[in-house]
């Protein structure tokens, strides 16, 4: 990596201008080296913006870097990074990874091949005000039950969120969106996965979901991107031998990317894998296309016993 490192950029859009390229360009320990896009003209805009150049070569990007960060849907996201992992570079990626179990396994079999570093920013795990208590109920223990919901208003009457034209969003709904959010809380504090009790759609794209974990303790979930406006928010508590604990809430993403930034350098000079790395990211998504299949067989068992009746 150079001395000072040199991060570019894959993404244009709402999340990658708001977030990745004000973080990059403030940083004060890396060069950001560029942005490329599916549009050309908007990357020659947001380049602009933050006083770096665009490229409309990717791999000409990845050749001017020593690390990417990722601001793409998961399923143009995936493939990128494992062609970037190949050119050596070190990966910041978004979360989902993928929305395929296959191709996030191989985005991780790439990182590992290469020998980069990898950070998957869920964003919860970097900011200031959520990450260190994420790391204290971690060490705490003896938690018995977790309650998380988290209820966006994306695609409600009155929605004003620039992310709801976002056709991977739409398409995938809430499970994919913010779900890794509440698992990327919920696994470092409970401990992984070991059974997806039970998997329920409610309306529109909500889903329901009951969690065991290696810990021994429950966590049940609600995720949705069509609350109503006016009833969106998202929390999480956790129940156990210290009473309750609610997670805070946080709001500056920017310096939480900037964490995010700092982490993957970090495991860069040291040759320690993140928490939160590529082999996290695949994880998750093994985890929510369980939930998927999971709640899809509920919905139709449901629909036969209709039927039947």
């Amino acid at each position: 990596m150079s001395s000072t490192p040199r991060i570019g950029l894959l993404g244009t859009g709402p999340w990658a201008a708001r977030t990745h390229a004000p973080a990059l360009a403030a940083h004060p320990g890396v060069e950001f080296s560029g942005v490329w896009g599916r549009r050309p003209e908007a990357a020659a805009a947001l380049a602009a913006a933050h006083g770096t150049r665009a490229f409309d070569d990717v791999d000409a990007l990845f050749a001017a870097s020593d690390a990417v960060a990722l601001a793409l849907p998961p399923d143009v996201q995936a493939p990128l990074a494992a062609r970037a992992a190949a050119a050596g570079c070190h990966l910041l990626l978004d979360k989902p990874v993928a929305t395929s179990v296959t191709d996030a396994a191989e985005v991780a079999r790439a990182a590992e091949k290469a020998g980069v570093a990898s950070v998957v920013f869920c964003t919860l795990r970097f900011a200031a005000d959520t990450a260190p208590w994420i790391e204290e109920q971690a060490a705490r223990g003896g938690w018995y039950l977790a309650q998380a919901h988290w209820l966006g208003a994306l695609f409600s009457p009155g929605s004003t969120s620039a992310y709801a034209a976002s056709p991977w969003r739409r398409e995938r709904g809430a499970l994919w969106d913010v779900g890794p959010h509440v698992l990327s809380v919920l696994l470092p504090v409970l401990g992984d996965v070991t059974e997806v009790a039970s998997a329920v759609a409610g309306p529109g794209d909500a889903r329901h979901l009951v969690l065991r974990h290696t810990s021994g303790a429950d966590s049940t979930v609600t995720l949705s991107l069509g609350a109503p406006v006016r009833a969106a928010e998202a929390g999480i508590a956790l129940y156990g031998d210290h009473g309750r604990a609610a997670m805070p809430s946080w709001a500056d993403a920017v310096g939480a990317f900037g964490a995010a930034v700092d982490a993957l350098l970090e495991s860069v000079r040291h040759g320690v894998p993140h928490a939160c790395d590529v082999r996290f990211g695949a994880r998750l998504t093994e985890l929510l296309a369980e939930v998927e299949e999971r709640a899809e067989a509920q919905g139709r068992t449901e629909a036969e016993a209709r039927l039947a009746d």
